[in-house]
Formats: C-alpha cells, sequence, structure tokens
C-alpha cells in the first residue's frame, strides 16, 4: 500500500507546484472566503473545475446557436421563422428561470451534484438534436430541435446558479479570474483548432449525418465535464432560505431595491449585453461588403478563438486586482470600436478594405472577453455564501428578460443597416461604462 500513498502523494505535490507556478505566489494556498476545511483541495478543485470550464466550452462551441443550429435547421428544411428563436431561447432560457432554479439549489448542501445533473441534461438534449436531424424533417424537425434547445437552455440555468456557489466555496478570491482567464485561454485555442479543422474539411455544406455527428461529440464533451465535476471536493454549506419557490424569487428580487451596489451593477450588466449582441453585425457588414464565402466564416471562427486564447489570462489576472476597472475598460474598448466600424462605413471604406470586419470582430471578441471575465468575477467577489446565491439569480433572471427585450431591436437593422445597429449598441454599452465607474471595488 505504502508506494500507492506515495505516488498519490507525489500527483498531489506536483498538482501543488503546477497550481503555485500559475497563480505566481509563494503561498499558493490563500483560504480568503472560503471555508477553511477546504483550503487543502484548492489546487485539485481548480484544476477540475478548469477542465470542465474548457471541455465546456468547446462542446458549446461544437453547439452554437449563431452558427450550427442555424445550419442545422437549413440542413433538415426547416421553416426559417425557426432560426428567430434559437439565441434568444439559447440565451434567455438558461437565465429567467434561475430565481426559481436557486430555490432547489439552496435545499443542498452541496451542490455539485445540480451542475451534473444540468451538464448531463444538456448532452441528452443534444443527442436529442442529433436523432432528431437523422430521422426527421421540415417542421417537424425544426419544432424538435428548438423544444430539445429549450430543455438544454433550462439545464444550463440550473447549472449555472450551482457552478457560482461551488466556485465560491471551493476556490479563493483572488483565484477565480485567474482560474477563468485560464480555462478560457486553453478553450480559445481549441476552438481555434476546431475553425482551421472545419475550414481545411468543410468546403462544401456538410451532410446530417457529419452534422450529427457534431451534435454528438459536443453531447461527449458535457458528459466528460459531469463525470470530472463529481469529484470536486465541496465542503458542505448553509440551506437557509430553500422555501417556496415563487415567494422566495420575490423576496430575491426586493435585492433590487434594498442593494444600492448590487443593482447598480445589474444596470451596468444590462446596457453591457450590447458587447454581445454587437458580434452578429460584424458578420453581417462582412458579407454586405464581399466577404460572403464559407472561408471569412473560417475566419471569423478563428477570430473568436484566437482572440480568447490571447487576452483570457491578461482579463483574468487583472479581474482579480480590480474587477470593476477590467469592466470599464474593455467595455470602453468594444463600444469604441463599434462607433469606429459605423464610421469606417459611413466613409465608404470597407468597400475597399474587405478585411476590415474580421479585424473588428477579433477586437470585439478581445474587449468582450474582459467584460465576461470582469463582471464573472465582480458578482463572484462582491458577496458569499447564500447572498452570492441570490445575487447571481437575480442578476441572471434579470439579463434574460433583457435579452428577450432588446431582441426586438433586430427589427431596425433593415432599416439602419449593420452599421447602424453597431451605432446603437456603442451607444448602449457607453451608458454601461458611465454606470461602471459608480460601482464599488470588491477587493
Amino acid at each position: 500500500m505504502a508506494p500507492a500513498v506515495s505516488e498519490r502523494a507525489s500527483g498531489a505535490g506536483s498538482m501543488d507546484r503546477l497550481y503555485s507556478f500559475l497563480v505566481e505566489e509563494e503561498d499558493a494556498r490563500v483560504c480568503k472566503d472560503i471555508p477553511e476545511a477546504a483550503c487543502t483541495a484548492v489546487p485539485a478543485n481548480f484544476f477540475k473545475i478548469a477542465a470542465t470550464q474548457t471541455l465546456t466550452k468547446l462542446a458549446d462551441e461544437l453547439s452554437n446557436a449563431k452558427t450550427v443550429l442555424p445550419w442545422l435547421l437549413g440542413s433538415v428544411g426547416a421553416p426559417a421563422f425557426w432560426i428567430g428563436f434559437l439565441v434568444p431561447i439559447r440565451e434567455s432560457g438558461s437565465l429567467l428561470p434561475q430565481l426559481l432554479i436557486a430555490s432547489a439549489v439552496r435545499r443542498r448542501s452541496r451542490r455539485k451534484g445540480i451542475w451534473v445533473l444540468g451538464a448531463v441534461l444538456q448532452a441528452l438534449a443534444l443527442a436529442g438534436m442529433a436523432v432528431s436531424a437523422l430521422m426527421l424533417q421540415g417542421w417537424v424537425a425544426g419544432s424538435s430541435i428548438v423544444g430539445l434547445l429549450v430543455l438544454f437552455s433550462l439545464a444550463r440555468g440550473l447549472a449555472s446558479v450551482a457552478s457560482k456557489d461551488v466556485i465560491g466555496k471551493t476556490i479563493p478570491k483572488t483565484r477565480r479570474g485567474r482560474m477563468t482567464g485560464l480555462t478560457t485561454a486553453v478553450g480559445g485555442l481549441l476552438v481555434l483548432g476546431l475553425g482551421a479543422s472545419m475550414a481545411a474539411l468543410f468546403r462544401g455544406d456538410p451532410s446530417l449525418p457529419v452534422m450529427a455527428t457534431i451534435l454528438l461529440v459536443a453531447a461527449a464533451l458535457w458528459i466528460a465535464a459531469s463525470w470530472i465535476y463529481g469529484s470536486v471536493s465541496e465542503e458542505p454549506g448553509a440551506t437557509e432560505g430553500g422555501k417556496d419557490a415563487i415567494t422566495e424569487a420575490l423576496r430575491r428580487l426586493s435585492l433590487l431595491r434594498s442593494d444600492v451596489a448590487f443593482r447598480r451593477f445589474v444596470v451596468v450588466r444590462a446596457l453591457l449585453v450590447s458587447t454581445a449582441l454587437a458580434a452578429p453585425f460584424y458578420v453581417a457588414l462582412a458579407r454586405e461588403h464581399g466577404g460572403a464565402g464559407g472561408d471569412t466564416l473560417a475566419l471569423f471562427i478563428l477570430a473568436s478563438g484566437l482572440a480568447s486564447a490571447i487576452s483570457s489570462v491578461f482579463w483574468g489576472r487583472y479581474s482579480d486586482q480590480s474587477s470593476r476597472s477590467v469592466l470599464i475598460a474593455s467595455a470602453a474598448f468594444a463600444s469604441g470600436l463599434g462607433l469606429t466600424m459605423f464610421l469606417l462605413e459611413e466613409a465608404g471604406l470597407l468597400q475597399h478594405f474587405s478585411w476590415i470586419p474580421p479585424m473588428g470582430f477579433f477586437l470585439l471578441a478581445v474587449a468582450h472577453s474582459g467584460v465576461r471575465i470582469a463582471r464573472k468575477t465582480y458578482i463572484l467577489d462582491m458577496a458569499s455564501g447564500l447572498r452570492r446565491t441570490d445575487y447571481v439569480a437575480v442578476s441572471n433572471t434579470v439579463i434574460g428578460a433583457v435579452l428577450l427585450a432588446t431582441s426586438t431591436l433586430g427589427f431596425l437593422a433593415p432599416v439602419v443597416g449593420p452599421g447602424g445597429m453597431l451605432l446603437i449598441l456603442s451607444v448602449m454599452g457607453f451608458a454601461g461604462v458611465a454606470g461602471g465607474r459608480s460601482l464599488p471595488e470588491t477587493g
């Protein structure tokens, strides 16, 4: 038995050294804002959660509601109107129910099992989409795929609430942003490889079996992530507040009235959804100005992966120092970029320089990565325990409603064009930057 124990100790020692190297501090076992009993498991939990985040990022790219699923609906001959449901369901469906989901989460002292359940349900939904693509056609296939996307999105909300709480109990303050930045960077490299592979393999439209295989691979990644997450060492937490879901939901919403700092954060986050909504209009600009080929689509995928790979560790490191400053700076950059693209189109330069929209998309992806990492780190550091779960649930629910409301902005696109849409979203972003300056530091 001694050699086995020695091997385990050696493995743990190697993990501790790698963890110390990544956080770049001599005292790597900082246990700020987590239970003292969880301190020794921090390095292992850091890498386990990082691995699951990386796997799920790749799975998300393989089932992207902006690229893969619209392509799939077109391949099965589904009516075009179904495509309009994909992004709103994918985004808001996972956010709106979180106030109700939070009550179920709070009834359990250990919440990693809820994340595992959400991951498995997402895998089943993706597998169901693959089967639907192979066996159904037309309206029936479209309604089946969109219906399964509803299940996928709700399961994602279940995992999201649990994830924030598990990270809050297992990863110390000053390490969370770094972990998110690391996993986003690694995931970005994998997406980079994915984009390159798709550019090489898919010159024309892929067949339905190929599309189904892509979704099945995404499902397998979710299953692998659930297996790893199940081994995370999680200390029991408080279970107060797991009462009637509707009553608790209304009570939590009162945080928007009583907690000034939290209300400001939610308003700022709502305005900064503009950085995510802007991305498709860069693609539309490229298509309008000579970039409608499949090679351009691959270029956008490569730009997304490269941006994550080179910027996320940087944003994560500085988010641990001041997530407020990162939020303001990255949002200001994204908003200024949208304004620049509008002016370039008005000046007629995009007709002569077709590389500008993909380059702009790359820079936007860099900035949006900063916004996303900073706002995640900020809300994790705002509070601890049950209050953290409340913050996540309320803010996500509000943002889900905002996403549904802002989807109506799409009706303006035929009138103002993609450049005009970028101008509108930039104004939203600058308003968010102004609001961000009123946020308190969380350090």
